[in-house]
């Protein structure tokens, strides 16, 4: 049976940086507790899901 996601919640922190350069774009990398909540917040939508429609 499959699964429909039909919110999808993204959160991001935008940090700037005073560098010499200005117009300089760099991308890092997550950190792992980021990673972790993100992951830990999309389990609990989709259980809250499964747990809804076997409720029905």
């Amino acid at each position: 049976m499959p699964v429909e996601i039909r919110e999808l919640q993204i959160t991001t922190t935008i940090t700037e940086s005073g560098s010499a350069g200005g117009n300089t774009s760099s991308t890092a990398p997550v950190a792992a507790t980021g990673s972790e909540d993100i992951i830990a917040k999309c389990v609990e939508q989709v259980l809250e899901i499964l747990k809804e429609k076997t409720d029905r």
